[in-house]
């Protein structure tokens, strides 16, 4: 089986999203124009690799800041699976739920993968870097969960 890859490219326009969170505040592409946005695609809340990812970027997300990034982390678990994820590890971004699958089919990163031999559809873990005008600059589809600050920045 080939693994699912997104069909977005770097240079395509990001498909806009839009969540309003539990505090009210609307989450959107269109409403972080003008910032850097780091968009990562993560399977499931609470598992080691996605733990590990999350917490790589927590523990670089002052330095991320200061380069003009904002973080978002998107995956298929719900608001209140979010907000115990986010409170457990203490992340400083926020994480969208789309249990619909619509930013997640937006973003191509729904498909076939596979896992000790079983083959079942899920969220491929992908990372995409948006520029300040909405332009998908990098797609990171081979994320490595423990350097994945590294990955984004180059450094």
């Amino acid at each position: 089986m080939k693994p699912h890859t997104t069909k977005l490219t770097e240079g395509d326009k990001a498909p806009d999203f839009s969540y309003v969170g539990p505090d009210g505040k609307n989450i959107s592409l269109k409403e972080l124009k003008g910032k850097k946005v780091i968009l990562y695609f993560y399977p499931k809340d609470s598992t080691p690799g996605c733990t590990i990812e999350a917490c790589d970027l927590r523990d670089n997300y002052s330095s991320l800041k200061k380069k003009g990034y904002e973080v978002i982390g998107v995956s298929k678990d719900d608001e209140k699976s979010h907000d115990k994820f986010k409170k457990k590890y203490d992340l400083p971004f926020p994480l969208i739920p789309d249990t619909e699958k619509e930013v997640l089919k937006k973003y191509d990163v729904w498909g076939k993968k596979s896992f000790m031999g079983k083959t079942f559809d899920g969220i491929i873990r992908t990372t995409f870097v948006i520029d300040e005008k909405g332009i998908i600059e990098k797609i990171i589809r081979d994320v490595k969960t423990k350097n994945h600050t590294e990955q984004i920045t180059g450094n």
